[in-house]
């Protein structure tokens, strides 16, 4: 697509606005950490326990600065966006540690910023700001919209409904695609009907696999307060292969709704927030695609390949970042590691390095440096060996969560469970004997001084890998 006038000044003012934070940024050194994925995969999780860790001087072992004694303090510090809700972690904390309840979803962005003092290795005294931004991944996959028009996304957004969507998915908005002229006299109750019945079959794929969706827009499936908005009502059509829409047509009309949501919903998030990123973790439920089967894995598959084709990546040096503002490390990070024993952690990342390899070699190609890692961000469960017929079974030891069911029963919330998830399957999911089951966040032990920091499977290392390098 050719830029447009308004896209021009739309790079000029990144550049601008990129120019003005890298000169800051030398007097006061700062680090966005962008922290998403797709539905269920922790990032709440994960951003609490990150702060949690830093503020009260976690077991990071593999985290150099910290385990080195090289940080000195961490602290939370008002947030520089006046126009982004704080990302709520006393209220999270508090939900983990006192209530034991995993918190609610990421259903908006958020911000926070941590302030760490640290000694370089020279012995000088520095400060570090992270600021972490949390965004739900729906809206992160939107954003190759901004590259396409109209025409382009309804036949790749039709094309792949038709190759995927099969029982129990519901067919009622094809079916209605089918009857609809493009040519036809613009109609908004007949715009309204097809718009929710695409929004149900997006919902019903939401439902069916919960970990991810590759397919948008995102705001349909977390409308907030556009809810019932023009800029919501549109779908895809069955459009000639060229051609212009007639002026009055259903086919403008869809048009000019699709260009609307671009403009006043996907530009302002990437300008404002995605744009300014500088490091990005992508956290990727491996363990709930596979309970979904191999459709939900080919999905995930087609998901990461999207993810980092949204990305700017790699910095061209000193003029790249004062120009071209891009991530320059990106982590995928396969989470919930604690379902499984430990002698399967490095087999549940060989897995998500498998799932990734394109996508990632796309991304370091451009130059970027990206790794893979599996993690648990807070450890539920901890490993036993559990007799059977053969010998002892490698499993894990829990409080089920209320609701769970197993041996016949459903749980309370109360009772502890010695589980064996069985055998992690394939890349594509074929050959699986894995299950999975929902346990309770862990009871900590009060200490003197405090709340211990939460228990956690390699969070350290990815930390080491997002910002150690900041802190020498």
């Amino acid at each position: 697509m050719t830029p447009t006038i308004s896209e021009i000044f739309e790079q000029a003012r990144l550049a601008t606005r990129a120019f003005t934070e890298f000169g800051g940024h030398l007097l006061h050194p700062t680090v966005r950490l962008g922290v998403t994925g797709l539905s269920r995969a922790g990032k709440t999780v994960f951003i609490t326990a990150l702060l949690h860790g830093l503020l009260r001087g976690g077991r990071f072992p593999v985290f150099e600065p910290l385990s080195s004694g090289r940080i000195a303090g961490a602290k939370l510090s008002p947030q520089p966006d006046d126009a982004v809700p704080r990302f709520d972690y006393e209220r999270h904390v508090r939900s983990l540690v006192i209530e034991r309840e995993w918190p609610d979803s990421t259903r908006q962005i958020s911000e926070l910023r941590i302030v760490i003092d640290y000694q370089t290795g020279g012995g000088a005294m520095r400060t570090l700001t992270l600021d972490i931004v949390d965004y739900p991944g729906e809206w992160l996959l939107d954003l190759p919209l901004l590259d396409k028009s109209y025409e382009q996304w309804s036949a790749e957004t039709l094309t792949y409904l038709r190759r995927t969507t099969r029982q129990p998915l519901p067919t009622q908005f094809l079916d209605r695609i089918g009857t609809l002229d493009p040519f036809a006299p613009a109609d908004e109750y007949a715009a309204i009907e097809a718009a929710r019945l695409f929004t149900d079959h997006l919902q019903a794929r939401r439902k069916e696999h919960p970990t991810l969706s590759v397919i948008g827009p995102g705001r349909f499936l977390m409308p907030g307060d556009l809810a019932g908005s023009p800029a919501l009502t549109f779908t895809p059509l069955a459009l000639p292969t060229e051609g212009e829409p007639p002026g009055g047509s259903a086919w403008s009309m869809m048009r000019r709704r699709y260009d609307s949501y671009r403009d006043a919903v996907v530009r302002p998030f990437f300008r404002d927030h995605f744009a300014r990123l500088d490091r990005q973790i992508v956290l990727v439920d491996v363990l709930g695609a596979f309970g979904a089967g191999p459709e939900a894995v080919r999905d995930l598959q087609d998901a990461m390949v999207a993810v980092l084709d949204c990305f700017r990546v790699g910095r061209s040096g000193w003029l790249g970042a004062l120009f071209s503002p891009r991530a320059d490390r990106i982590l995928f990070a396969a989470t919930k590691a604690d379902q499984l024993h430990h002698a399967a952690h490095d087999r549940l990342e060989a897995i998500l390095k498998l799932i990734t390899e394109d996508a990632v070699a796309r991304a370091g190609n451009a130059g970027a440096e990206v790794d893979v890692i599996a993690l648990a961000a807070v450890r539920a469960t901890r490993e036993a060996l559990v007799r059977g017929e053969g010998g002892g079974l490698p499993s894990i030891v829990g409080t089920v969560a209320a609701g769970e069911w197993g041996a016949g029963h459903c749980f309370d919330g109360m009772t502890e469970m010695a589980f064996f998830p069985g055998d992690l399957p394939d890349e594509n999911a074929q050959g699986a004997d894995f299950r999975s089951i929902r346990f309770r966040p862990p009871m900590l032990e009060q200490r003197e001084g405090g709340i211990p920091a939460l228990p956690h499977i390699r969070l350290d290392r990815a930390l080491q890998f997002l910002i150690g390098d900041r802190l020498r």
